[in-house]
C-alpha cells in the first residue's frame, strides 16, 4: 500500500481539523494510551451529563492516523453513551482487523479508515483514541 492511498485527502482533512483538541476543565474521567511500537500517545478527557458524553477533549502526540481518529471522536462522541462508543470501537476494530464492512449510519465517517485494513501495524494507531475514550469513561465519576 502506498502512503498516498493510506493518507488520502479526507483523512488528512480530518486530522487537520483536530476537533476536540485541547483540555477540559474539571473532567469527570481521563485516560492516556501509549503505543510503544511507534511512540504515539493519546490522552482523552470527558465530562458526562445524564450518562452521556457532554464534552470531550484530546491531546495527541502521534501520527496522522491517530490524529484523524481523535478528531472524528471529538466530533462524534458528544451526546453518546459509553455503550454507544464501545460498540463503535468494536465495529472499527472489526472493520480494520477482520474485513467487516465499514459502519453505516451515525458512524459512516469511520469508512475514512478503510485503507488502513491493508496495514496491520497501523490498526492500533486508529484504535488508540477509541480505546482511551472507553477507558476514560470507565474511570469517570458522575
Amino acid at each position: 500500500m502506498t502512503g498516498d492511498a493510506l493518507y488520502h485527502d479526507a483523512l488528512l482533512r480530518l486530522a487537520r481539523a483536530a476537533r476536540g483538541a485541547g483540555r477540559l476543565e474539571a473532567p469527570d474521567g481521563s485516560a492516556t494510551r501509549d503505543n510503544p511500537l511507534c511512540g504515539d500517545r493519546v490522552s482523552v478527557e470527558v465530562r458526562l451529563r445524564d450518562g452521556r458524553v457532554a464534552a470531550l477533549a484530546h491531546r495527541v502526540r502521534g501520527c496522522v492516523l491517530c490524529e484523524a481518529s481523535a478528531s472524528l471522536l471529538g466530533e462524534a462522541a458528544p451526546g453518546r453513551t459509553g455503550a454507544d462508543l464501545s460498540a463503535a470501537r468494536d465495529r472499527l476494530a472489526a472493520m480494520l482487523r477482520n474485513g467487516a464492512p465499514p459502519p453505516d449510519g451515525d458512524w459512516s465517517g469511520l469508512s475514512v479508515f478503510t485503507p488502513v485494513r491493508a496495514v496491520p501495524s497501523r490498526h492500533d494507531c486508529v484504535l488508540m483514541p477509541f480505546d482511551a475514550l472507553v477507558d476514560a469513561l470507565g474511570r469517570a465519576r458522575g
